[in-house]
């Protein structure tokens, strides 16, 4: 991917449709990505570090207010609700989509989001010295919001900006900052950082940061120019934010191409989630989303990292060095997903789905085998670990990244927000019932709780084997003919 600043005139008018990437594309990405992505990733893994020293902290609370210890269950409750506010949170986030999105614009969208992300970390950092950990709880609740909101606005954000050659590669990064910011939680929560009695407030009140960088910096960025020329009718200003992206004058294809796109679903008007899901003409577009999302939840990757720390342990890892090891399996997820960045373009979304769900869905099934025998076949317990690093590399390159590069491309301008907001609750709610529902999996189930996780990814890889389309390369409008032909319907292109 070549960066190229300059501006060359119109002698590049053809290549609007086929941009490389400019410096402004790079940086409003960068920008974005840093300011929103980053801070989910984080916030999903940075609680567990310094878990101990927030408990110890929940029970000091309560005893000073009552002169009596918290009870065991009432401890259990109180962070079994830290825990799972987040993806409460982000549901309520991924509900906001829709109406923010139409009536603010992606970009301001974001601005406005920063909002939430600043206010929680000033609420958690300040915590402690306030002697309250119920902020702590409904901070994970803001925080939520804000994670949902960033997990759908700017990946619809990146790909409605984007040349089409580029649309899978910059729709990856908002999930390559999530991963760097899983990997930033684990390092900066070892305990010789801030994982440790005196520097956990400092890390939750972290990530705070990145949101006044996005918030001082993003507003000197071009709003979507499809936002701006489809829902807003401004083609000037489209047209000098498309100029900006692409480092060339003649943008005349590309602003054609979004008056197709624009004319093409004039009749339908802007798609509510409800007239969404009852449209005949997005049926399939429905259902894949809704199947990818959950097979990207319900594949169990919050599982196995929930589960790396005792199958490292039971490998014979010792104790101070697990948390060593955890943060080398985040720096194996960052890695696989910059892969990702660089190969989705040149093998296509459909591949990197498949070869995704077929390594996790064989490293569960090996991991099965391996955490039944591991008591008996000594060597057993190191194949555990070889299925963990595999389920990451695999998840890395396909479910984790592809779903949201997919809805962003599967659906048109009219219909985009409304599918992020149906793809974006279906994420969520999958991820809250894992988190609900695994521990007493585990407890009925014990290691076979792999195999569900097994069959998910296998039903997963059947359905986009035999429906989703490839979509490397190709404008929105000619995706939307591909589907139309799956839907049975034919699509109105009426002509100026």
């Amino acid at each position: 991917m070549k960066l190229k600043g300059e501006k060359q005139e119109g002698s590049e008018g053809s290549e609007g449709a086929k941009g490389k990437m400019t410096f402004s594309l790079a940086l409003v990405a960068l920008i974005s990505a840093f300011g929103s992505s980053f801070q989910y990733g984080y916030n999903v893994s940075v609680i567990s570090s310094p878990a101990p020293y927030m408990q110890d902290f929940y029970n000091r609370t309560y005893l000073d207010r009552t002169g009596a210890p918290m009870d065991k269950d009432f401890q259990t409750l109180l962070w079994s609700l830290t825990v799972s506010m987040f993806p409460l949170g982000g549901l309520f986030g991924s509900l906001m989509v829709w109406p923010l999105v139409n009536n603010c614009g992606r970009k301001g969208t974001l601005l406005i989001n920063n909002l939430f992300s600043i206010a929680a970390a000033i609420l958690m950092g300040t915590s402690e010295i306030a002697k309250t950990f119920e902020v702590i709880i409904l901070s994970r609740v803001i925080m939520g919001i804000f994670a949902g909101l960033a997990s759908n606005v700017v990946p619809m954000f990146l790909g409605e900006m984007s040349p089409k050659n580029l649309r899978g590669a910059i729709g990856v990064v908002p999930q390559l900052f999530i991963t760097i910011g899983i990997l930033a939680a684990q390092i900066l929560g070892l305990n010789s950082i801030f994982g440790n009695a005196k520097g956990w407030p400092v890390l939750l009140g972290l990530t705070g940061i990145p949101s006044l960088i996005q918030l001082l910096a993003l507003p000197f960025f071009p709003e979507s120019p499809r936002y701006l020329l489809i829902q807003k009718g401004n083609e000037e200003q489209a047209r000098r934010a498309l100029q900006r992206l692409r480092g060339w004058e003649n943008v005349d294809d590309e602003i054609e191409e979004m008056y197709q796109e624009d004319r093409s679903e004039k009749e339908e008007g802007q798609f509510s989630v409800l007239s969404l899901c009852t449209f005949r003409g997005l049926r399939w577009q429905l259902i894949s989303i809704v199947v990818m999302m959950m097979g990207q939840q319900l594949s169990g990757v919050n599982a196995v990292f929930y589960y790396a720390d005792r199958i490292f342990k039971s490998a014979g890892v010792d104790s101070s060095s697990i948390q060593y090891v955890t943060v080398s399996t985040g720096a194996i997820n960052v890695v696989m997903t910059l892969l990702a960045v660089f190969i989705v373009e040149s093998l296509g979304r459909r591949i990197l789905l498949l070869a995704g769900f077929v390594l996790c869905s064989a490293s569960c099934a090996v991991l099965t085998l391996a955490l039944n025998l591991q008591s008996t076949v000594s060597w057993m317990s190191y194949l555990s670990i070889v299925s963990v690093i595999v389920y990451i590399i695999g998840h890395a390159i396909g479910p984790s990244p592809i779903p949201a590069v997919m809805i962003t491309e599967m659906f048109l301008q009219s219909s985009r927000p409304a599918a992020f907001m149906v793809g974006g609750s279906v994420h969520w709610l999958s991820n809250f019932t894992v988190g609900l529902v695994f521990l007493y999996m585990e407890a009925g189930l014990g290691p076979y709780s792999f195999l569900i996780f097994c069959a998910i990814c296998l039903a997963t890889m059947v359905y986009i084997f035999f429906i989703v389309p490839e979509t490397k390369n190709k404008t929105f409008m000619e995706i939307n003919r591909i589907m139309a032909k799956r839907n049975k319907v034919e699509i109105q292109e009426s002509k100026e």
